[in-house]
């Protein structure tokens, strides 16, 4: 069985050097023997402005944390900016508490990436996905650091209470799109034979699926996937590789997967029903933990289920173990960690 397995080292401290100061704390393990019972998720984090929301977080006791992209805003093809930036959110000292409290993993979007809505043909990919598996602290030995892009998955748990999480790389090997000249339609023209995620990162999506025994499937995307009418970037704007996804989830049959995405800066859950699949197919949106749209303006989503959330916001996702088939629960929880929406996805 094939199985990429990121082993954090249990470390007292961690150093960074940032203008001229050393700065340490510590940093909490990924223990991959331990069940996932709480899952905590967000994107959409601007480094300059309050970070006070990651205490709140902490008080759902999550047993993890995952980034499903734009984990900073760092628009830019000068990599000693782009570090400068992901350091700035590394030193702050609300973020550091966190980090000896949760264990961290996740995927970079376009503002991290590169640029707004960056895709292969972004300059300095392979530097910027080497700065984010920096910030993550992935260690030099694993197999990611010598392979193109950015995606891994980890397998977490014991045998009867194991989560396989998926994390996509939805930039370094997507196809361009090209601007919609008409205007009050979507903002790009469909590729309809492009491709989101590459040769090599397809096969391995399909091993990892095909070699897992985990009662729980966590897919992060760091764009929305199931959702079609919106204006924005989605798997839609590239058909063949949404129905490709769509064809291999239905033919491998994983046990309970859930889709992770970010992006919008917006909340909502989406559901669709694949053939010859026994579980739907849910996808939970959170973003953005510091910015998002606070207008209440509807936008269609046939596989919406409940509402539109135009709120900060961050996910939770809390698994059940006591039943044969596990129990996930989503919720979409405000920054002050009001409740917003809760779905069972099942």
């Amino acid at each position: 069985m094939i199985r990429f397995l990121i082993v954090f080292l249990l470390l007292p401290m961690v150093s960074i050097f940032l203008h001229g100061q050393n700065i340490d704390f510590s940093k909490k393990s990924l223990a991959l023997d331990k069940p996932l019972t709480t899952i905590a998720f967000g994107s959409c984090n601007n480094q300059k402005k309050d970070q006070g929301y990651w205490a709140n977080i902490a008080d759902e006791n999550p047993d993890l944390w995952i980034w499903s992209g734009d984990i900073v805003y760092a628009d830019t093809e000068d990599m000693r900016v782009k570090a400068d930036e992901y350091q700035k959110l590394k030193v702050n000292p609300d973020y550091q508490k966190f980090l000896g409290q949760v264990p961290v993993i996740g995927i970079y979007d376009d503002h991290d990436y590169g640029v707004n809505d960056a895709c292969k043909t972004y300059p300095k990919r392979a530097q910027s996905r080497d700065l984010l598996l920096d910030f993550l602290d992935v260690p030099a030995e694993q197999p990611v650091r010598t392979r193109e892009g950015a995606y891994q998955s980890y397998t977490i748990g014991p045998d009867s209470q194991r989560v396989k999480i998926i994390l996509l790389d939805t930039r370094y090997f997507r196809d361009e799109l090209e601007k919609n000249p008409a205007k009050g339609g979507q903002r790009f023209l469909q590729n309809k034979q492009g491709d989101v995620l590459g040769y090599d990162q397809w096969k391995w999506l399909e091993r990892e699926l095909k070699d897992s025994d985990a009662g729980v499937h966590i897919i992060v995307t760091s764009i929305q996937l199931i959702p079609k009418e919106h204006y924005f970037e989605k798997w839609s704007n590239f058909p063949a590789a949404r129905h490709k996804f769509f064809r291999m989830l239905s033919k491998i049959k994983p046990t309970c997967p859930i889709l992770i995405s970010g992006d919008r800066h917006i909340a909502e859950i989406s559901m669709v029903e694949l053939p010859d699949m026994d579980f739907p197919l849910y996808e939970v949106t959170s973003s953005g933990l510091t910015h998002a749209r606070t207008e209440k303006k509807e936008e269609p989503n046939q596989f919406r289920v409940g509402d539109l959330m135009p709120k900060l916001n961050y996910g939770v996702l809390r698994i059940d173990w006591s039943t044969e088939i596990p129990s996930v629960t989503a919720e979409i929880k405000g920054i002050e960690s009001d409740l917003l929406q809760e779905c069972q996805l099942d």
